[in-house]
């Protein structure tokens, strides 16, 4: 487990859920799988503590838990999904953009339950909503719409069921797993708008338990619960970047084509496919929306432009039907990542050192002389840029032996870059770049706390006098209590703030980028 990656989930942790559950779950991913004694004997906290830290941790999808072989109940965390925390303002955003307010505040109110059940967070959306339309004066809301953009959002598969709870004999939850059936994940319960049903004691416990379980009522969709779907979330970002990838590079017109493509092709590739579907040309053309004006040979020009293009987004697969084509998610990943790692290497190192790093992923393997002839670079600078980037790691070293001696004047030395290497190194860089920004910020805000404190007053008493319907005079007259300075302090805190959040959802944006070419690089590559 990455070190920087424990320190970034644990500053997000800190701050979203307090000390003691970051504590626990810093624990738990230094040392894996632990029961609850384990977890008190090492961390010094009370086993109370533990249980309710341990219950937050599950409630938001981060532990699981199962039994093992002496019948102990033992935690493991997921260090990925705790990091994912920093993704959230992009989640919500996307359900905005894709299907507006209701949406938006769906998958908000279920990132910050972890899970929920259909009915209780349509019944707080839908109050959220009505109580933002009565302040502006319009007709409120009925729940069923928003119960019918929850149903749209499961469709979709950008909302998805918990996992299983598994029990054992005493009806205990012992584990949980997913269900053999994946499109099971995606089934909406049977839910009438104001229909509950009674709860069935099994007839335990004192009278008057018995009888206040019996008058309590409970949601017609009890036990079925909800989580947000990340891995279909990933799937449009990653969607996003090889269209925004097309925009920049051709134009805009390319990148709709680029969408269609994606669009079509999305229900019959694999969710982790390297390549997309094959598509023919009729398809593409049919399925481009009619406003773009596109003709049937545009649109072939475009796609010869792509399939020619040096990033190799398109492949013609063959000539049948018009011709075959499919996108090449990996090599546009690849491209993506590439690009940022060159950034990298000329922000860290020069731009003399970027011409290098670029002709050694063309030419692949070179001697240090060939090096600087193709670089054009004097041989003494040449060696130095050279082992600045070696002593980093951003290149490698192979020795090419004539002899069995290892001879060095018999010995060629050849470098070469590997990207997959490259990448992890700037990964782990982004990882400690964006704790380092949260503790920045927490710094900032705590350096600042009581001018913060003292303007969160003032707005709350100017409020109240807003309801009282006080006039401006004493509303200007509780302004001035934040003197001059005080305000040029604020302004500067506000501006640091959010150059700091900022940065960590750009931070984010590259973790992401690189995480996913990773990861389709091991899916590419062949087993021995």
């Amino acid at each position: 487990m990455s070190k920087c990656k424990v320190e970034l989930a644990y500053q997000i942790l800190k701050e979203l859920h307090g000390e003691v559950v970051a504590e626990i779950a810093r624990h738990l991913m230094k040392f894996g799988p632990r029961h609850i004694k384990l977890i008190s004997e090492v961390t010094q906290l009370r086993v109370n503590q533990i249980k309710k830290g341990i219950c937050i941790l599950i409630q938001h999808n981060f532990v699981k838990f199962d039994r093992n072989k002496k019948g102990v109940t033992e935690y493991a965390i997921n260090t990925d999904a705790v990091s994912l925390q920093l993704r959230y303002p992009r989640y919500i955003y996307c359900a905005k953009t894709l299907y507006g307010d209701a949406a938006e505040l769906l998958v908000e109110e279920l990132l910050q339950n972890g899970q929920s059940l259909m009915s209780i967070a349509s019944e707080r959306v839908t109050q959220r909503l009505n109580e933002a339309l009565e302040a502006t004066g319009n007709p409120k809301i009925t729940s069923s719409l928003v119960r019918d953009k929850f149903g749209l959002l499961v469709k979709t598969h950008f909302l998805r069921r918990c996992q299983t709870v598994l029990t054992d004999d005493e009806n205990r939850v012992i584990s949980s797993e997913e269900p053999k059936e994946t499109e099971s994940l995606f089934i909406l319960p049977p839910l009438e708008a104001g229909s509950k049903r009674k709860r069935n004691p099994d007839g335990s416990g004192p009278p008057s338990k018995r009888s206040k379980m019996e008058e309590m009522d409970i949601p017609p969709d009890d036990g079925v619960y909800w989580m947000i779907n990340v891995e279909r979330f990933h799937q449009y970002f990653r969607d996003q970047l090889i269209i925004n990838c097309v925009n920049s590079k051709i134009d805009k017109q390319a990148g709709e084509i680029i969408r269609n493509m994606l669009r079509l092709s999305e229900i019959k590739t694999e969710p982790h496919s390297t390549v997309s579907a094959t598509m023919t040309i009729t398809e593409i053309f049919h399925s481009l929306p009619k406003e773009l004006g596109m003709t049937k040979h545009i649109v072939e020009q475009y796609l010869s432009i792509l399939t020619e293009d040096s990033v190799d987004v398109i492949s013609k697969v063959c000539d049948s039907s018009g011709g075959l084509y499919v996108i090449n998610i990996f090599k546009v990943l690849k491209s993506l990542c590439q690009a940022h790692i060159e950034s990298f290497v000329q922000e860290r190192f020069g731009s003399k050192c970027l011409r290098i790093f670029r002709v050694l992923i063309l030419k692949k393997h070179l001697e240090q002389k060939q090096i600087e002839e193709y670089a054009m670079i004097p041989t003494k600078e040449a060696k130095e840029l050279l082992y600045n980037m070696f002593a980093e790691h951003f290149i490698t070293l192979t020795e090419i032996s004539k002899t069995v001696d290892h001879a060095p004047s018999r010995t060629y030395y050849v470098f070469r870059v590997n990207i997959d290497q490259v990448a992890r190194i700037i990964l782990e860089k982004c990882y400690k770049a964006a704790g380092n920004a949260i503790i920045r910020r927490q710094m900032e805000v705590a350096k600042h706390k009581r001018v913060l404190d003292k303007q969160e007053r003032v707005d709350a008493i100017i409020a109240s006098l807003d309801q009282a319907g006080a006039d401006e005079a004493q509303k200007e007259e509780i302004k001035e209590t934040i003197t001059p300075p005080e305000k040029e302090q604020l302004e500067r805190c506000r501006t640091t703030v959010n150059m700091l959040e900022q940065s960590e959802i750009q931070t984010d944006e590259t973790i992401f980028i690189i995480e996913t070419y990773l990861y389709y690089s091991l899916l590419n590559t062949p087993i021995k």
